[in-house]
């Protein structure tokens, strides 16, 4: 009856029903204890069912459960915006809510295009990405990853156009990696000296490539990225839905630069695995421009559940919990433990933050890794041949060392 995500029906075994959350375990209806060592899917960042969230949720849902967010506002979106505003670039200063990931690009990409027409300024109509960049799952999110998307290629002649950059893959031992980022750069400016003033914006997963294979670049090649574009007065949009809460080490990847995006996009990570939440943040730049007596120069984008006050609720505990010490601690730790715990058979280890990633010498050899760490209770899911640790911060050191031993034993 249930129709999956990224699963083929036909092939696929049946789910197994889980009942309950604990901390970093997931727990079936056969009382079987799974190690969720995804975050499912990079959500959970404080684990599952979280007491102080769940009661946050349980007392909003007591007061006001949703109200149409344009004529009104509520005390969880301003408290959640309130406590945004601490920890971000104060350029960035705008606030749009939606529903997921995807909208947060979408709404990022409408609001780029937008604003070049707000401005007086036609036919900036093409997109630049990072080759392997996956946004999410609508139309334009797919356009920008690009018509050899592994995950989109189906839809592709639907496509806006988008112009791919190679991305410089940084990894353990990585050689020659500044050459080939000035190669890159070079290559970029021979494009924009033809198609430049038709740009529109460039958006990119900053230092993270997630869905490619947790990919990694340097700050550096961002850096560079970045400066070069804006020679050509091209916006900037950073997709950090996966990278940001800290899961790069830094409270977000951005932070680990000396360069600001026009854009940012937030979700996943944002209500602790809750409830679906986002944010689209821009510089007063962008929202001046939809500023207008002119009906046509609003906006015109909007969910029904935008900043649905349960799911604002949620946030702003769930940023609460994130900025205590113990937390920040428990991130630090999780960071030295990887970078402590090597992986002998691994090919190309990188890791960043709390996220460790390396390749298996085949897709069959990374499947067969999963399974035996299936087998022991721990829960892992391959991007291709490539494995990756993405652990919630409540996470303890005995359990990532039964996964390293599990990973070692087998690999």
């Amino acid at each position: 009856m249930i129709w999956r995500p990224f699963t083929q029906e036909k092939t696929a075994a049946h789910p197994i029903k889980i009942v309950k959350g604990d901390g970093a375990y997931l727990i079936s209806e056969n009382g079987d204890r799974y190690f969720d060592m995804i975050s499912s899917w990079f959500v959970n960042m404080h684990g599952h069912a979280n007491p102080e969230i769940a009661e946050a949720v349980s007392q909003q849902a007591k007061t006001l459960e949703h109200v149409i967010f344009t004529k009104f506002s509520h005390n969880p979106a301003e408290k959640l915006v309130d406590g945004l505003k601490q920890i971000f670039p104060k350029k960035l200063n705008r606030y749009f809510f939606s529903d997921n990931g995807s909208t947060a690009v979408e709404v990022a990409l409408k609001m780029s295009y937008q604003y070049f027409k707000n401005i007086g300024i036609e036919n900036r109509n093409i997109f630049l990405s990072l080759e392997g960049g996956y946004y999410g799952d609508t139309f334009g999110a797919m356009s920008v990853a690009g018509a050899d998307s592994k995950y989109h290629a189906t839809f592709s002649e639907l496509f806006f156009k988008t112009v791919m950059i190679d991305v410089p893959e940084y990894y353990d031992n990585a050689e020659l990696i500044e050459e080939k980022e000035n190669e890159i750069i070079c290559r970029l400016e021979k494009t924009l000296q033809k198609i430049g003033n038709r740009v529109c914006a460039l958006i990119l997963e900053p230092l993270l490539q997630g869905s490619f294979g947790m990919r990694l670049y340097r700050p550096e090649f961002l850096e560079k990225l970045v400066n070069k574009v804006r020679e050509y007065d091209i916006l900037v949009i950073f997709d950090e839905v996966m990278t940001g809460f800290y899961r790069t080490g830094t409270m977000f990847a951005m932070n680990q630069t000396n360069v600001l995006p026009d854009l940012v996009c937030l979700s996943k990570g944002l209500t602790g695995g809750f409830l679906p939440l986002a944010l689209t943040i821009v510089t007063e730049k962008i929202y001046d421009a939809f500023l207008s007596d002119d009906h046509r120069k609003t906006f015109l984008h909007g969910h029904s559940y935008t900043a649905n006050p349960i799911a604002c609720a949620a946030a702003c505990k769930s940023l609460e919990i994130l900025l205590r010490k113990e937390t920040i601690a428990a991130i630090k730790e999780i960071a030295e433990f990887h970078r402590n715990h090597t992986i002998p058979n691994a090919i190309k280890r990188r890791s960043i933050g709390t996220v460790t990633a390396f390749d298996a010498e085949s897709e069959d050899k990374a499947n067969f890794v999963i399974n035996k760490a299936w087998e022991s209770g721990i829960f892992l899911r391959p991007l291709g041949k490539t494995l990756y640790l993405f652990p919630p911060y409540c996470v303890n050191a005995d359990d990532l060392a039964r996964t390293y031993d599990i990973i070692n034993k087998y690999l």
